[in-house]
């Protein structure tokens, strides 16, 4: 029997290099936009995905010894384009990134069609966290209705919120809507009247009548959702205004380094909860500078890349890349297959113990994906501008997901009815 156990496991090990041999690369297309309106978040994000995955082609011969073939498809964050990037790519991929909510949402029922998971980490339709009904749909380690969660904690973390007023200045696009059905609830539960503000596409530099709002009204709070150049927008009108910025908190797209970097010390106080976290000294980042750096294959920078965006963008690979590992080890093949790697996705576990190897500890909470959880609330810390930079003022915050889980499930609900015929996942539990 052990001789046995021995030739099945050199079986596994033989498949799995021969596998290897045959595959010359695993096709993950990522839909950027390096350019348009949002280019100034979206280049820092691109490059630290792009670098951890070109640090591991150039260490380790990519994920199971097949190198990642980690093309870009430029969409401008155009919907449009996206979707055209999408056809365009969908042939041979075993993902697609799709890097835009309204993306998100016009290729998610084509994905169970193609039968392409899609990899939108911290982003997309929040109701994609339930598995069963959104089999092909993955936005780990956490979603847009965890980070509005945490956001009302760390606010209520410093007194009652009754009766108090919260500003919701958002961008007017489905990713600036998303946390509304989250936000609505905690508002009527919590006694605090919730205003949203709108940001048009063409305001998103000059917010002027929105700030005029904001003076008027009087907020307690200011709630950002913003994104690219939304972001440095507000923040200047905010400091112009003299808001006072320990009362600005933003979602993880707006805690860009560089956006704060404009106003400097007059943006101390600003916060914005993250699930990510950069740390220049760990190990996966002098991997980066060994492999990717020096070998003059970045089209980042040392400012940028100790900054939380490039930072996220490495985090962001690395949960692709983790899917990849799980579902070649599961498989005991190296040349896995979008179907394999939904599998893979779907049964991540990010432990301590494994970011540890990874060089990434503190870079990313622990989270674990499973059959009904496709998002994992890994959680988050509310970050501070100091001044000069990011830092942390909490220790680690999970969302609440029993609040709006009710929420979650009827969405999901309305959306397979409102899509149907839509397919659900029977055999999942929970």
């Amino acid at each position: 029997m052990k001789n046995f156990a021995k030739l099945a496991a050199a079986a596994v090990v033989a498949s799995v290099v021969a596998g290897a041999a045959m595959a010359e690369s695993l096709y993950t297309p990522n839909l950027s936009y390096r350019t348009g309106p949002f280019a100034a978040t979206g280049i820092p994000l691109m490059n630290g995905q792009k670098d951890y995955m070109s640090m591991l082609n150039a260490r380790d011969g990519g994920v199971g010894g097949v190198e990642i073939a980690f093309e870009e498809c430029e969409t401008g964050y155009s919907t449009e384009k996206g979707v055209e990037c999408y056809e365009k790519t969908k042939g041979k991929a075993i993902v697609t990134q799709p890097w835009s909510t309204g993306i998100t949402l016009q290729v998610l029922p084509k994905t169970n069609i193609d039968m392409i998971p899609i990899l939108a980490p911290g982003y997309g339709f929040s109701p994609m966290m339930d598995g069963k009904t959104f089999q092909w749909a993955f936005n780990a380690p956490s979603g847009y209705w965890d980070g509005a969660d945490m956001i009302v904690q760390f606010i209520e973390s410093e007194g009652s919120l009754e009766g108090k007023k919260v500003a919701f200045l958002h961008l007017d696009h489905p990713f600036g809507k998303e946390p509304l059905p989250v936000l609505e609830a905690a508002a009527a539960e919590k006694g605090f009247e919730l205003l949203p503000i709108p940001v048009g596409l063409k305001e998103m530099q000059n917010q002027s009548a929105q700030w005029l709002q904001i003076r008027r009204e009087r907020p307690d709070y200011v709630v950002m959702w913003g994104w690219g150049a939304m972001n440095a927008g507000a923040i200047t009108e905010a400091v112009k205004t003299k808001f006072d910025m320990s009362k600005m908190l933003g979602i993880w797209w707006s805690g860009h380094d560089a956006d704060l970097a404009i106003v400097g010390d007059k943006g101390k106080g600003y916060k914005s909860i993250s699930w990510s976290f950069p740390d220049v000294d760990a190990g996966v980042m002098a991997d980066i500078k060994k492999h990717v750096v020096d070998a003059g294959m970045t089209e980042s920078n040392e400012t940028e890349m100790s900054g939380v965006f490039y930072g996220r963008g490495v985090v962001m690979s690395m949960i692709l890349a983790e899917g990849i590992k799980v579902a070649q080890d599961h498989f005991g093949e190296a040349n896995i297959n979008a179907e394999q790697l939904r599998w893979g996705l779907e049964n991540l576990n990010v432990t301590e113990e494994r970011l540890a190897e990874l060089g990434m500890s503190g870079m990313v909470p622990p989270f674990a994906t499973s059959c009904a959880n496709h998002t994992g609330h890994s959680g988050g810390w509310m970050l501070e501008w100091d001044g000069a930079k990011f830092v942390k003022v909490s220790d680690h915050l999970t969302p609440n997901t029993a609040s709006y889980s009710d929420i979650a499930m009827k969405s999901a609900a309305d959306y397979a009815t409102a899509n149907a015929p839509w397919p659900v996942n029977e055999e999942c539990g929970g």
